[in-house]
């Protein structure tokens, strides 16, 4: 495409896959949680987000998407965390 042709177009953005739905992701990030206890917990959740963010910032997402992006990955995994013991209860 020619320069004049791109006038007056605006320019392209990038659309970033949602973590929340990156589904070995998020059941990794679960069955890892779910594995740590105490400050342990803390620490793998606390190192896991702000790498996420950091990587997210690094390919130009927006602070504020990437934010929003973090904060839906962190309900995907609670999700997936509860599905995990709704399996462990049925089982006994």
């Amino acid at each position: 495409m020619s320069n004049d042709a791109m006038i007056g177009q605006a320019t392209p953005s990038i659309a970033f896959f949602p973590l929340a739905s990156r589904r070995d992701l998020v059941r990794r990030s679960a069955v890892e949680l779910d594995n740590c206890h105490g400050p342990a917990a803390v620490d793998f959740w606390r190192t896991t987000c702000r790498a996420l963010g950091a990587e997210l910032l690094a390919l130009g997402c927006p602070e504020e998407e990437m934010r929003a992006e973090i904060m839906d990955f962190q309900a995907a995994v609670q999700m997936e965390l509860m599905w995990l013991h709704r399996g462990q209860e049925a089982r006994g």
